[in-house]
């Protein structure tokens, strides 16, 4: 029976600063629920499913690109920014959508991408006419270098140079993704000021929040060849090692300190609007470095998200470094994790979890229980395991240039399973565009909530539990040095001291518990480590969350 959200002892962030510790639930539209039956996920879907989100204890809704577009790249190359492409609805049924997710306690947020526009834009079609026409510069136009090649030696995320040669001009345009998604220059003023328009457009439409799309490729440097890496390394969006863009290290075409600027103007409209809020993704060499360069000062973005939780890395040393760097880092600025989104392997498969139940709760629980806000993608709350897809079943870009060394995005985009007996698992009466998996129908939302002990019901359960707990929502932050594979951190705020213990071995733990050290009695009972006579019990996969004394400084867990 479907669970109605839990409201009682509610501390999570209310008024200006609700987004501080919130827990944002990833929509990807076209996936999640089709209500007319053309086998593409639509507006009204997400309305009818609002109740649904609701019952997980979530805060807020992220709902990525259902711009008017080509589809090029699913959404994120946008021909018109203030309009709903058709496929997906009206901006009737957006409004409607605000209005159902504010009744039931839901913030919206949406994503704005902002460094690139579709080659169908009214803006390029303009821009590529002529070198003297009014929007001439609003593109990142070059002319060749002598011999014809492209201006500098930068590559396209998607494969390829990130020059493509327009016969009009007889330049070559910027596209650090596909070629049909040229570069905005935010060198041109004149751009910058219609870009805040397209986000006050929807800011007066209600919305509270941004999630701003490669916010870190707004601003290119000097034209200059980037250098080579002396390590070709997994990046981010997939980025691996048979992808040239791993090859350089990106020191002129992104990340520009002239972008400090633009997301200061931004800041300042969305500061016009008091309770809205922005989320940076961001895709770099040092993401955690600009992570906090971006949200620091109070005056830039509210918070940002890169891709370090997002890797292949599940071992507790590497997640303690990157967590304990960022914190080093950030100062007063704030981080969202996640650890599952549309571009990445899902979490069950990469983190080689898919049916543990322990696992998955164990990996839900460490990231509700880190410092900052959170972001949940559609289905890891029922652990979805990837899709395994044919080259013929694949609509992606990326996983169709780089097959087979990889399969590109898809596998993390099949539909949602709402009815495991039903066809396509109840996404749609007709055939869907990405299919849905046998092995995603058992675990569809309608079986797990019948079983009392699904990871659905623990999704909810532990959501429910945070709200009641400000250290968890609100609190700083404190790592204990990794031992036998547990990840110890403690959550402090005002008079409350939480320690969280997280085994991440097959082996049953055995250490000592801080004097004091109480298990919480109204944690949901799979927090199942075991606070006895000064000693913490974790079995394998387990997790433990106790109440210490506030004034008590332990250093047992530190050596």
């Amino acid at each position: 029976m479907m669970q109605t959200p839990s409201t009682s002892h509610y501390v999570g962030s209310q008024g200006a600063d609700w987004w501080r510790g919130a827990v944002i639930y990833q929509i990807y539209p076209r996936s999640f629920m089709d209500s007319n039956g053309d086998g593409i996920g639509d507006l009204k879907g997400v309305i009818d499913k609002l109740d649904y989100i609701a019952s997980l204890n979530v805060d807020a809704i992220w709902l990525s690109p259902f711009f008017t577009s080509p589809m090029k790249d699913f959404g994120y190359d946008i021909s018109s920014y203030r309009d709903v492409d058709p496929m997906f609805g009206t901006l009737e049924d957006f409004d409607r959508l605000v209005e159902a997710a504010h009744a039931r306690g839901l913030k919206v947020t949406i994503d704005q991408v902002m460094s690139h526009t579709s080659d169908q834009h009214a803006w390029f079609e303009e821009s590529r006419q002529s070198r003297d026409n009014p929007k001439a510069d609003w593109y990142v136009w070059a002319d060749p270098k002598p011999d014809g090649a492209p201006p500098t030696n930068w590559q396209s995320v998607f494969g390829g140079s990130a020059w493509q040669w327009d016969t009009r001009r007889c330049q070559y345009y910027l596209h650090n993704f596909l070629a049909s998604q040229p570069d905005l220059n935010f060198r041109t003023p004149a751009v910058v000021d219609a870009m805040l328009e397209e986000v006050r457009f929807w800011l007066e439409r209600g919305v509270d929040g941004f999630r701003l799309d490669a916010v870190n490729f707004c601003t290119h440097g000097e034209l200059k060849d980037n250098p080579p890496r002396q390590e070709i390394i997994e990046s981010f969006l997939g980025v691996r090692p048979d992808n040239p863009y791993g090859y350089q290290l990106h020191q002129y075409d992104k990340t520009q300190p002239e972008n400090l600027l633009f997301l200061e103007r931004l800041r300042a409209l969305l500061d016009e609007y008091p309770g809205t809020t922005s989320v940076g993704e961001v895709g770099d060499d040092d993401a955690l470095g600009v992570m906090a360069e971006y949200s620091q000062g109070g005056k830039r973005l509210h918070m940002c998200y890169s891709f370090n939780l997002l890797t292949d890395k599940a071992d507790p040393g590497y997640l303690h470094e990157t967590l304990t760097e960022m914190e080093a880092r950030i100062g007063d600025g704030w981080p969202c994790w996640a650890l599952g989104n549309h571009d990445v392997t899902r979490l069950a498969t990469r983190w080689q979890a898919q049916g543990q139940l322990d696992k998955l709760r164990l990996y839900m629980v460490f990231l509700l229980s880190q410092r900052g806000s959170v972001c949940l993608y559609q289905g890891e709350e029922l652990g979805l395991p990837e899709a395994e897809l044919t080259f013929e079943q694949l609509v992606d870009p990326a996983g169709i240039t780089f097959w087979p060394a990889y399969k590109g995005r898809d596998g993390c985009r099949t539909p949602h399973p709402w009815q495991a007996d039903s066809r396509h698992a109840g996404f749609s009466r007709a055939t869907p565009w990405l299919p849905v998996p046998e092995a995603h129908a058992s675990l569809a939302v309608d079986q797990q909530e019948q079983d009392a002990d699904s990871l659905l019901n623990a999704y909810r359960a532990f959501l429910a539990f945070r709200r009641t707990q400000p250290a968890l929502v609100k609190g700083d932050v404190r790592y204990h040095p990794v031992r036998d594979e547990v990840l110890c951190l403690e959550r402090t705020y005002q008079q409350t001291r939480l320690l969280v213990a997280l085994n991440f071995s097959d082996q049953t733990v055995t250490r000592p518990a801080p004097e004091g050290a109480e298990a919480l009695g109204d944690a949901p009972k799979w927090l199942n480590g075991e606070w006895q006579a000064g000693t913490l019990t974790l079995p394998p996969f387990g997790v433990a969350i106790a109440r210490c004394p506030q004034a008590q400084e332990d250093a047992s867990w530190d050596v």
